[in-house]
């Protein structure tokens, strides 16, 4: 790992109550740890996107529960899931009942539900899966596995789609948010049609009850499947609810311009449309207009400013981005509100992994950034980077009951990271 760039902060950051920040490693070792979830206790549940699932208890102690196919030293295997490239096991989530049901969601890709849809119409690709899960009282297994949304499309291995890999685009982070209902974040697997169309949710959010239905007070538009909160996005990894409102704001990646912070806004449309000969765009390679023009010239603003807009402000039903960082694409992961008084002037911010991907003159930079969000959800009132004193892909970020951050890297580290408020 590299040294950490200097700190840079916002004008706030001169009151008194800066906190003391710290970071100790809590897991290592691991295969691309994706996502993390707790219970009140500590316990905490984890996903390695090529492995599978496990839970570490509060005594150190790691249980592996369910693995992907090929895994080994899991209590159980799900034959049907797969990993290649971004798809693999992603999100985790705890029912907010769960002392009383057990309940555990899991964000996965599987080939069960795959049908001709990889090979014939790779529009129908359905792979990416929620599962829900019992708990053995022991914690030590998990069983009565059951699919309650199955119908996720998938980016195929088969596909000679020239953007990217198999698996690409395919969103994963699952959350619980207000009222206990579960959120699902997509990506639009390099399908210029997936964000628009409201029957495929590709390129979408949706909010859905335990059992896979939607929620009763979403409002998509008409004809749109029931399950979407919003669409029209291109490819979210993060999403949280701010604890002074419970708005949920999402984290997602741009085309190698314009990472964005978007207040959701039920049956908000994130502007995202790769689709060809729209919006003035004629033909692009495979139907797919995400990376016109030419990715390779990016490094110039005037063609940067040519691309395809994130959120492009023809659709009436827009929901602007809070933050774009600056123009550039560096990799939009995770994030999570901190919360907590030991945070300090920080308590309430929305903290945000950069994988730190650049281009051309676009710098590295990666790191955490903790955004205070002005109380509209729509523009920001400064960034301060998190002084950790290293760097990594920070791939997973999830608050734990103790009110200290967890962070997942793609080196395979899981980190504790506190705060110790000086006053």
């Amino acid at each position: 790992m590299t040294a950490a760039p200097a700190a840079w902060s916002d004008e706030h950051d001169g009151a008194m109550d800066v906190p003391k920040i710290t970071s100790s490693v809590v897991l290592e070792e691991l295969d691309t740890p994706w996502d993390m979830a707790f219970l009140p206790d500590g316990t905490m549940f984890f996903t390695e996107k090529c492995d599978g699932l496990s839970v570490r208890m509060p005594d150190g102690t790691v249980n592996a529960l369910y693995g992907i196919d090929g895994s080994e030293g899991y209590a159980d295997v799900g034959s049907d899931l797969i990993c290649e490239g971004q798809a693999g096991m992603l999100g985790v989530a705890v029912d907010r009942h769960f002392e009383d049901n057990r309940t555990l969601f899991v964000y996965s890709t599987s080939n069960k539900y795959h049908g001709d849809g990889c090979t014939t119409n790779f529009e129908r690709c359905d792979g990416n899966i929620v599962m829900k899960f019992k708990v053995g009282d022991d914690l030590a297994s998990v069983s009565d596995r059951t699919d309650i949304v199955t119908d996720i499309q998938f980016k195929p291995f088969d596909s000679d789609q020239p953007f990217g890999g198999p698996g690409a685009h395919n969103g994963g982070r699952i959350r619980i948010g207000p009222g206990g209902y579960l959120w699902v974040t997509g990506g639009d697997r390099h399908r210029g049609v997936c964000p628009q169309d409201g029957t495929l949710l590709c390129g979408k959010v949706l909010r859905i009850d335990g059992d896979g239905n939607g929620h009763p007070d979403n409002n998509p538009p008409e004809g749109f499947d029931p399950r979407i909160y919003t669409y029209g996005h291109r490819n979210v990894q993060g999403i949280d609810f701010r604890p002074s409102d419970g708005k949920a704001f999402t984290a997602e990646h741009g085309p190698w311009h314009n990472d964005e912070i978007t207040a959701l806004v039920n049956g908000g449309n994130g502007g995202w449309d790769p689709a060809q000969n729209t919006g003035g765009r004629g033909e692009c390679p495979d139907e797919y207009c995400g990376y016109e023009p030419n990715q390779t010239e990016a490094v110039d603003p005037a063609i940067r400013a040519a691309y395809t807009p994130m959120s492009d402000t023809r659709f009436d039903d827009l929901m602007p981005p809070t933050w774009n960082n600056n123009g550039f694409s560096q990799g939009t992961s995770s994030a999570a509100f901190l919360t907590g008084e030991n945070w300090g002037i920080y308590e309430g911010r929305l903290a945000v992994g950069i994988m730190g991907i650049g281009f051309g003159d676009t710098p590295i930079g990666s790191r955490i950034d903790l955004i205070s969000i002005t109380p509209d959800g729509l523009g920001i009132n400064g960034i301060t980077r998190m002084p950790l004193g290293f760097s990594a892909r920070f791939r997973g970020l999830a608050m734990g009951p103790d009110n200290a951050l967890y962070v997942a890297t793609e080196e395979g580290e899981i980190y504790k990271v506190t705060a110790e408020s000086m006053n």
